[in-house]
């Protein structure tokens, strides 16, 4: 295959010039550096490299051209290479139409003249782009492939956990794929005995459980060593800002996570509000990036379960799945929420067979020209629901309230009313689901009465739950198992405060995120009295970290 490629434009010839040069010396054995010196013959050049399927990663071009401007060049270039990283170059007078180009040509980024030196105002900005160009880049394949039926669930939390630890494979559909069938036949393995994952060696895994899995594909099931200074049970965004701040500031960080880094926000299609990404970043990309952070630090991670936690001394314990235990002195509990499951008829028997809760980003081209219902009104609702949009002919958003004001941003109402095939149907609740081997129909109870919809996917946003069962009587919480913290436990319900006063043996009152273990810590959505929101998240773990180098330093 062809290195993919970069494509400078710009009419000044000395300036194209220079950003060849420095392109080629940065990125030259990884992608080839294409030029054009205006904005038709980079058309040109495009409408040529489409016909020979060769791929472009990144489009660098300059406003000022005659003929056609950068914008209009880049907007016209979407149509060719949509997925390619869109830049604009432009002079300080022209940073107002740069920053107009970020909403009608959706570029990605815009440099100001000069840009030496390119090692701090040009790299870092290509580097960022480029990993996140590589991050969705399918090459031709020759990896995994997973073969399953779309409607069984174990499939698809077997897709699912493989996408959201980015881990490339290529889905096959036992029940309409050829090249399934052929593969099944050769590998001599049961058609009946599904999902199936295939390595390229020849290897094959049949309904793996979880860890399994994680460890064939390389991910980290057994811890490096048995003590840490600091355990994050949990890989949402308050664990990993966490993982960030404790690696960095020099502590041995062990993060536990079963699932995939990112936690409830890695499902979100598109987060628009977050701070510093002006054209808006997935969720899965946020988690991948602060991955790539923690592990940048040095910090450790681990794809297990947490199982319980527990107090011996100045340390503290935490066992996994597997039996083993590791120990530290500070635990910090960012284990977020999980979404709440819609208690009506038909619908346990029907998850992962056309109801889904949260985005289920991996069945979004499955769901392409079908109709899909959403129930729910608040941020991540309407996320799915411009996500889905993209994909299925219809989106239908059943609202229990009476409009999406009252649990929505104003960005994404906005965004949803401009979007013709989403329809919002307010005062509205699924009050059945219908189907045998998936889902094909829901009662639906509205305004004007009850009535029944077909329908293939219903994905499901209507509220969370910490799931913090597995957490000792010790820690304690609130009535929806809300983790107390600092203040809130002498403040919260008598029988808590009580509860509370008999059991702190410390004569300093506890810190500010502090649960009412000493030393373990909690932060994010499942700390009592936190804001649902990544960004607040982020916060909370990086404080976090700053309390348990006080706790450290009181031993």
């Amino acid at each position: 295959m062809n290195r993919p490629i970069l494509l400078a434009v710009d009419d000044d010839i000395n300036v194209l010039e220079a950003v060849v040069q420095d392109l080629r010396r940065q990125y030259g054995s990884t992608y080839r550096v294409v030029r054009a010196a205006s904005g038709q013959a980079a058309l040109d050049t495009l409408q040529q490299l489409k016909a020979r399927e060769e791929a472009v990663a990144l489009l660098l071009s300059d406003q000022r051209m005659p003929g056609m401007s950068g914008v209009e060049f880049l907007e016209k270039a979407r149509s060719f290479y949509p997925h390619a990283k869109r830049v604009l170059l432009t002079a300080y007078a022209d940073t107002e139409a740069a920053i107009q180009a970020i909403n009608t040509a959706r570029i990605h980024y815009y440099l100001t003249k000069p840009w030496d030196p390119p090692e701090e105002k040009l790299y870092p900005v290509l580097d960022d782009l480029l990993q996140d160009w590589n991050a969705g880049y399918q090459p031709k394949f020759d990896g995994i492939r997973v073969i399953g039926h779309r409607w069984s669930l174990k499939d698809h939390q077997l897709r699912s956990f493989l996408s959201r630890n980015h881990v490339p494979y290529r889905w096959l559909d036992a029940a309409a794929s050829d090249d399934a069938q052929q593969l099944l036949k050769e590998r001599s393995l049961d058609p009946e005995a599904l999902p199936v994952v295939l390595f390229a060696d020849g290897s094959a895994l049949v309904d793996p459980e979880q860890e399994v899995l994680a460890a064939r594909v390389g991910l980290r099931t057994q811890p490096a060593q048995d003590f840490y200074d600091m355990v994050v049970v949990g890989a949402g965004p308050a664990g990993l800002a966490a993982a960030v701040y404790g690696a960095s500031e020099g502590l041995k960080t062990l993060v536990i996570e079963p699932d995939a880094p990112g936690g409830q926000a890695g499902s979100s299609s598109k987060i628009e509000n977050y701070l510093g990404f002006p054209a808006g970043i997935t969720g899965a990309d946020l988690g991948r990036r602060a991955h790539m952070q923690c592990v940048r630090f040095g910090a450790e991670f681990l794809t297990q379960r947490a199982m319980s936690v527990r107090a011996d001394g100045q340390y503290r314990f935490v066992s996994l799945a597997d039996g083993r235990e590791v120990s530290s002195h500070v635990v910090l509990l960012a284990t977020g929420v999980q979404y709440r499951k819609l208690e009506i008829p038909g619908c346990l028997d029907l998850t992962g067979r056309g109801v889904y809760y949260g985005a289920a980003l991996v069945e979004a081209a499955a769901c392409k020209d079908e109709e899909v219902f959403i129930v729910g009104g608040a941020n991540s609702a309407g996320q799915a629901a411009l996500h889905f949009a993209k994909f299925a002919q219809k989106v239908t958003m059943l609202v229990r309230g009476s409009s999406l004001e009252a649990s929505m941003s104003k960005y994404l109402i906005d965004e949803i009313e401009k979007t013709p095939n989403i329809v919002v149907e307010p005062n509205t609740q699924v009050i059945e689901a219908l189907g045998n081997e998936h889902l094909e129909a829901l009662k639906v109870r509205g305004p004007e009465g009850e009535s029944c919809r077909p329908a293939g996917s219903l994905f499901v946003f209507i509220g969370a739950a910490p799931g913090t069962e597995w957490l000792p009587d010790s820690i304690l919480r609130d009535d929806k198992g809300f983790v107390y913290s600092g203040m809130d436990l002498s403040t919260a319900d008598p029988k808590t405060s009580a509860k509370f006063k008999v059991q702190w043996k410390q004569e300093r009152p506890p810190f500010l995120l502090e649960s009412s273990v000493p030393g373990v810590f909690v932060a994010g959505d499942v700390r009592h009295g936190s804001i649902k929101r990544a960004a607040s998240a982020v916060g909370e773990g990086s404080i976090a970290v700053q309390f348990a180098h006080q706790y450290l330093a009181s031993f």
